[in-house]
Order: structure tokens, then C-alpha cells, then sequence
């Protein structure tokens, strides 16, 4: 076997043997094959001759024979480079937060399942005693349930009874006839219904602005409800001290500065903001409130 792979490519034939009649033209053409021996083959420009092109056909799948003895164009390894990466002198630069990819998760991302309600509905009953005894837990539970029902009749008769709360108003509401003070009485009372929902609006857009993922219906009718309640001490005492009593006065403010703390909790858990994004999407319903009532009474 050998004899027969180191044999390859000689000429063993007889003088008479080479003298043979040269071959039939081809099929196609007028041009004949050349006598076999006479001419030598023509070898691809390479530089190493047909010893060269002849490894390059078997790489290429030109011979089909076994490999006896091992693969004979076996390759070396490349040599080492010694500028590559991660070598002295030519480290590869990375970043501390490369693993890092996708953030905390902690962000409102579109198209994303929204998470599961934290509890069922609550009753009106419940849902207005929560804002005062446990309001974290509660404006937690009612983030993704709206409150119309609850909302707009409380900030109605809030909206009703506000204007006793001032001494002008409720002197002329008094010596007005029925007729004249029922439309009044009740204009005040839709007034206030519009002013809370302007409000709570802008109180959600901001919140969005900031970050926050609530929704609409329950961050506008929970502000509704904080708007209302949180009033409600001053306006029994003003009913019937006035709105010029310094106990009123007292009332106002303290009032006013829960109303600041229960909008801050309640955007904080409607929108998943810290309380400072959360005060500051809630700033211009209090600056609002604090104008319209606190100060128009102080």
C-alpha cells in the first residue's frame, strides 16, 4: 500500500504502449484531448506546482481515500498573538453593570401583565373609614378599583355644606328666599364636584409624569374623597363658630396638612412613587385647596 501511495503519477508503460492512437475528439467541439503522457497537465498558478494543488483537491474533497496514517495536512495552531485581548498591556475594557441589562424590573414597562389587585373591593363604609383609621392599606387596595359612586355624592354634599363655611355666603344664603337659595346651595355643590375631578386630574398627570403606573378612575376619585374628608372637622365647627374663629383657623391648617399627608400616601401606593415624587404630583391640588378654601376662610 505503501509502494502503491509513493507510486503515484509515474509512467510505467512500454515505448509501444506510449505510441498509442490518440483519443476520439469530444461530443461537443472540434477540439481533441491530448495524448495521454505527451502533454502535461495544467496546474492552477500556485506557487507550490501540483505537489500543492494536489493537497488543496484532497482538502477539498477531490480524492476519496482512506487515511491510514493519520491526518497528513494537519494544521498548526495559529501563533500566539501578542497583542490580543486580555494580555499585558492590552486588557479588554468592560463596565461594572454589564450584567445588568434589564434594569431592577422596577420600572412601568408597555405591554406589560398588569399585577394582581391586593385585596377585593371595599364597601363605601369601609373604603371611608379606611382613609381615616388605615388609609396605606387601603389606598393600596383600591388602586385598581374605582370609586365614582363614593366619590362624586360625598364631594357633592362636602360641596353643599362648604358654603355655610364662610361668613359672606352663608349670610346671604340665610336671607335669601328658598327659591333663591336652593339653585345657589346647589351650583356650589356641583362646582365643587368639577373642581375635585379638574384636580384629581392634574394630580394623575403629574403622577404619570413622575413615573407612576396607576390608573386614572381610582387616583382621581380617591383625591376626591381626600379633598372632602379631610375638610370635613373644619366645616362642623365653621358652621356654627364661623369661618373667622381662631379654633377654625387652627382646623384649617392642621386639616390641610393632612390632606397633604394622605395625598402623598395615596399617590405613593396608586402609582409605586416615593413620597417625595408623590408630594410633588400632589403640590397644586394643595396649593389649590389652601387658596380656595383654607385661605378664603383664614
Amino acid at each position: 500500500m505503501a509502494g502503491f501511495r509513493i507510486g503515484r503519477g509515474r509512467d510505467n508503460r512500454t515505448p509501444q504502449q506510449q505510441q498509442a492512437p490518440q483519443a476520439p475528439p469530444y461530443p461537443g467541439g472540434g477540439r481533441t484531448a491530448p495524448p495521454y503522457g505527451q502533454q502535461a497537465p495544467q496546474w492552477p498558478r500556485t506557487s507550490g506546482g501540483p505537489q500543492q494543488y494536489q493537497q488543496q483537491q484532497r482538502r477539498q474533497g477531490g480524492y476519496d481515500e482512506p487515511e491510514y496514517f493519520g491526518d497528513p495536512y494537519h494544521q498548526a495552531p495559529p501563533a500566539h498573538d501578542p497583542y490580543a485581548a486580555n494580555n499585558p498591556g492590552h486588557t479588554q475594557a468592560f463596565s461594572v453593570h454589564d450584567d445588568d441589562v434589564y434594569g431592577d424590573g422596577a420600572t412601568y414597562r408597555a405591554g406589560a401583565a398588569p399585577a394582581a389587585p391586593a385585596g377585593p373591593r371595599l364597601h363605601w363604609k369601609q373604603l371611608l373609614s379606611g382613609i381615616v383609621m388605615r388609609p396605606g392599606p387601603t389606598f393600596l387596595q383600591m388602586r385598581d378599583y374605582p370609586v365614582w359612586g363614593p366619590a362624586l355624592v360625598v364631594t357633592f354634599l362636602y360641596g353643599l355644606l362648604a358654603i355655610f363655611g364662610f361668613d359672606e355666603p352663608r349670610e346671604e344664603v340665610i336671607n335669601a328666599t328658598i327659591s333663591t337659595a336652593i339653585p345657589y346651595v346647589l351650583s356650589t355643590g356641583v362646582t365643587f364636584v368639577i373642581s375635585g375631578l379638574i384636580l384629581g386630574a392634574v394630580t394623575h398627570t403629574l403622577a404619570r409624569q413622575f413615573g407612576g403606573d396607576g390608573a386614572w378612575q381610582p387616583t382621581v376619585g380617591l383625591s376626591m374623597l381626600i379633598m372632602s374628608i379631610t375638610d370635613a372637622p373644619r366645616l362642623v365647627f365653621a358652621l356654627f363658630l364661623g369661618g373667622e374663629n381662631s379654633l377654625v383657623q387652627v382646623l384649617g391648617w392642621l386639616t390641610w396638612l393632612a390632606a397633604g399627608a394622605l395625598f402623598t400616601s395615596m399617590v405613593s401606593k396608586s402609582h409605586d412613587l416615593p413620597w417625595p415624587k408623590a408630594l410633588g404630583a400632589s403640590a397644586i391640588q394643595l396649593i389649590a385647596l389652601l387658596s380656595i378654601i383654607k385661605l378664603g376662610t383664614i
